[in-house]
């Protein structure tokens, strides 16, 4: 079989990747699932509801004001269902839709491809950083 050339060996891109509504419509949605918070959110949602301190505690370095604004985010995105219980004191769940269900696979894949290529990256980054130590001597 003959050797193709860079060119044919190229993966062929989707037609509409420069369609500007759909660049929009994918910025849009990943300004919402991009975040570190909503992603750790939505991995801890995804063993089933919880209340808010449960998530706190589970994602010890995220501020209160943080996970209620990830919730908050989520919520009007149609990821997350907010549900309160009329107890004393008030209790409320959080618990993925089925569109937040959706995204459990796609960022478990991410996070199984950062898991795998961390150190690669780390590589990179630092002989990336002495390089531009070395050239800017």
């Amino acid at each position: 079989m003959p050797e193709k050339n860079a060119q044919e060996r190229t993966a062929v891109l989707p037609s509409n990747l420069h369609v500007p509504e759909d660049c929009r419509a994918v910025s849009d949605v990943l300004d919402r699932i991009g975040d570190k918070w909503s992603v750790l959110v939505v991995v801890m949602l995804g063993n089933g509801p919880k209340r808010f301190n449960e998530l706190r505690r589970s994602i010890a370095s995220i501020s209160q004001r943080m996970l209620t604004l990830t919730l908050r985010g989520l919520e009007r995105d149609g990821l997350v269902t907010r549900t309160m219980f009329p107890t004393i004191p008030p209790r409320v769940d959080y618990e993925l839709t089925k569109l937040g269900r959706s995204l459990l696979l796609p960022v478990g894949a991410l996070g199984d491809w950062a898991r795998a290529n961390h150190a690669k990256i780390v590589e990179a980054r630092r002989d990336f950083d002495g390089g531009r130590r070395a050239r800017r001597s």
